[in-house]
Formats: C-alpha cells, sequence, structure tokens
C-alpha cells in the first residue's frame, strides 16, 4: 500500500530518511523529524552525507523505524531540500523542540557546548507528486 500523507507518521519517534547517490544507491539514516502541516524537518550536521545527497537530488523516501532504523512502515516517496531560509528554520526548531521537549533541549546543550549548533542544517521533507 502506497502512503500519501504524513500524517501517518504522528505517532512516531524517529523516521528513516532514505536520500540517493548520483549512482542511484539508496542510503538510510534513522533520524528525529517533527512535521508541520505537510512537510517533515530533520535536523542534522551541515556536511553530513544526506545533506550533500539532497543537494544533488531532492529524490528521497520515508518510514517510520525505531532508533537502529528497523522499519515499522511502508516507505513513502518524498522529495528534500536544504532550507536556507531564516524563518522556516525557527519554525522547525520551535516543531523539534516541542515535539522532543527535554531531549531536544539536551542535544542543544551539548551541540552549543562542543560549538556544533552553527553547523546543523535544517532538511526539509515533502510529500512527491504523483509523477516522481
Amino acid at each position: 500500500m502506497k502512503h500519501t500523507k504524513f500524517s501517518d507518521l504522528d505517532h512516531a519517534a524517529y523516521i528513516n530518511l532514505a536520500t540517493f547517490r548520483r549512482d542511484g544507491r539508496e542510503v538510510k539514516t534513522p533520524v528525529w523529524f517533527a512535521r508541520r502541516g505537510e512537510r517533515l524537518y530533520v535536523f542534522t550536521e551541515g556536511d553530513a552525507g544526506k545533506v550533500k545527497r539532497l543537494r544533488n537530488g531532492s529524490r528521497a523516501r520515508v518510514a517510520v523505524c525505531n532508533v537502529r532504523g528497523g522499519l515499522r512502515g511502508g516507505w513513502i516517496d518524498a522529495r528534500g531540500r536544504v532550507v536556507d531560509d531564516a524563518a522556516t528554520v525557527r519554525d522547525a526548531y520551535a516543531a523539534l523542540r516541542a515535539k522532543y521537549g527535554w531531549q531536544m533541549m539536551l542535544v542543544d546543550f551539548f551541540s552549543r557546548l562542543t560549538g556544533r549548533i552553527d553547523a546543523r542544517a535544517i532538511v526539509e521533507i515533502e510529500p512527491a507528486g504523483p509523477s516522481a
């Protein structure tokens, strides 16, 4: 069964984000996410492989998973992009903090402590259209 909406993901703590290399090979990564409307937001290191892959092509897919990436649901075809807009970045972090609460605050604390918080990137994911 092909899913078309992200609302099915609301109960999940993790999604498996699959991005694609230039040669078409898939790379899967379990990540925290927050939904705003029909878009998902993920934070990651700015130089992470998924960021590089999404800058080369927007093709992606997501599925509910556990912390280790073990699937707990079907895949949803999607498109991803790295967000540059400051307002969207603020909204994405607000959604992530609302969802993960003290856990996100703890991650933010250690990211500030190590000086890596400014090197983060926000990825926006939307459902793929019928032609994707």
